[in-house]
């Protein structure tokens, strides 16, 4: 994969409990635990047949989230319209820290993670990964005015500055790889986390991917977030894939859904109709060269 080499996205909120979560949307039902077929040949049918599709969410804008009872964002938006293509008309919605979501998935707690995951070889080797549902570069989330002139990981590096990153996130080895020091970088458990930790002065910026970091914004005042920038890892670019994640032996149910996918995502004025309300808009389709089979092989 010499075009779009290591390209990883962020790890979110690796804290260890899993927690469910109680939606009471029309079509949009809270998560028991899963029903499996064992093998994966009949996946895609069993769902057919009983109508709905269990899904876990990290509970994350504007990835996947639940606001005001109902469930927004990128992944059920998306996850929605490809489920009801392939005859499954309903998401059953389940919440979960982001640690606990694979091994909930392996557990047989629901069959897809739509939490915008990272498509990385660890995690590659633990589950099934669609295609690429969209890129993201990265960003800082800094005070109004940007008083450090930061522009990215060099900048920040010859500013002195204090960066936070999220717990357990891509974004610390961005970071490192950038010969910040490790007594630079401080550790957050969310991105509001990330954003009063700015307000507060108690770091100079917040690294996050540019589409999180401006949904942050929007709730945020005093903020800004820098321009886009593509962060580097032993001279490679980092790109920030994401997609939907499956048990392994469903291979049939993520290859139906892969087809789906490549529906929408050959199609910019549909993928921006569906999902440019959360801040992905053309430039965030995958390339057509982006591969998750490469990804999956580092």
């Amino acid at each position: 994969m010499s075009e779009f080499p290591n390209l990883s996205r962020r790890g979110f909120l690796t804290r260890t409990a899993a927690v469910g979560g109680l939606l009471t949307v029309p079509g949009l039902l809270s998560a028991c635990s899963k029903t499996d077929t064992g093998d994966g040949s009949g996946k895609l049918a069993q769902l057919k047949k009983q109508g709905y599709v269990e899904v876990a969410y990290a509970n994350e804008a504007p990835y996947g989230y639940k606001e005001d009872g109902k469930l927004k964002g990128e992944a059920p938006t998306l996850h929605r319209e490809i489920f009801k293509a392939l005859g499954v008309p309903e998401l059953r919605p389940t919440f979960s820290e982001w640690d606990g979501l694979i091994p909930g998935l392996q557990a047989g707690k629901y069959d897809v993670i739509s939490a915008g995951m990272a498509i990385i070889p660890d995690r590659c080797a633990k589950a099934l990964f669609s295609e690429p549902e969209f890129v993201s570069p990265t960003a800082m989330m800094v005070k109004q005015g940007n008083p450090k002139k930061l522009t990215d990981l060099a900048s920040a590096k010859k500013a002195g500055v204090t960066i936070g990153v999220m717990s357990g996130a891509v974004e610390k080895n961005y970071a490192t790889a950038a010969g910040i020091s490790a007594g630079s970088i401080k550790t957050l458990q969310s991105p509001q986390d990330g954003a009063d930790a700015v307000k507060g002065g108690r770091i100079d910026a917040f690294l996050l991917t540019s589409i999180s970091l401006h949904w942050l914004a929007k709730k945020n005042s005093g903020l800004e977030v820098t321009e886009p920038f593509i962060p580097e890892v032993d001279g490679k670019k980092q790109y920030s894939p994401g997609g939907a994640v499956f048990r392994k032996g469903n291979e049939e149910l993520r290859n139906a859904f892969d087809e789906q996918l490549k529906k929408i995502t050959s199609d910019p004025d549909r993928y921006v109709k569906l999902i440019g309300q959360y801040g992905f808009g053309k430039e965030t389709i995958p390339p057509a060269g982006l591969k998750t089979a490469d990804l999956c092989k580092g």
